[in-house]
């Protein structure tokens, strides 16, 4: 391929990143005017709900459900930890490995390959404007 084409195909690209970014700032912007609007509303519903002591509430447009969520988390990742081990508790961490922990380790100590460990690579471009 000669130099020209490689050049169009860099600006091509360039183009479609600059349009992508364009149309991705103009999309969240949006959606989060939408989201907004969306969690007025949703406060209204909530506190009335709350309020009237209702558990759901069906009309003509659907129906709505108050759910109670509970999101766990920790401040103190030793302690927990060791709570963990001493309770024989793995279960409570997700299953998914820490990327770029685990990546660091296989290089601080080559050979050593945790059991059952898969990899998978690709190959990527990256392009950036000229300075």
């Amino acid at each position: 391929m000669d130099q020209l084409k490689i050049d169009a195909l860099v600006q091509a690209y360039r183009n479609i990143r600059s349009a992508k970014e364009e149309l991705t700032k103009s999309f969240e912007a949006e959606l989060g005017n939408l989201e907004s609007e969306q969690d007025v509303v949703s406060s209204a519903l909530k506190g009335y709900m709350l309020e009237a002591g209702l558990k759901s509430l069906k009309t003509a447009q659907g129906t709505v459900s108050l759910l109670q969520k509970t999101r766990y988390f920790t401040n103190d990742w030793e302690e927990f930890d060791k709570f963990v081990v001493e309770h024989r508790a793995t279960s409570l961490f997700e299953r998914r490995i820490a990327q770029t922990n685990l990546k660091t380790f296989l290089e601080d100590n080559p050979g050593v390959i945790p059991p059952g460990l898969n990899s998978e690579s690709k190959y990527e471009i990256s392009v950036r404007k000229p300075t």
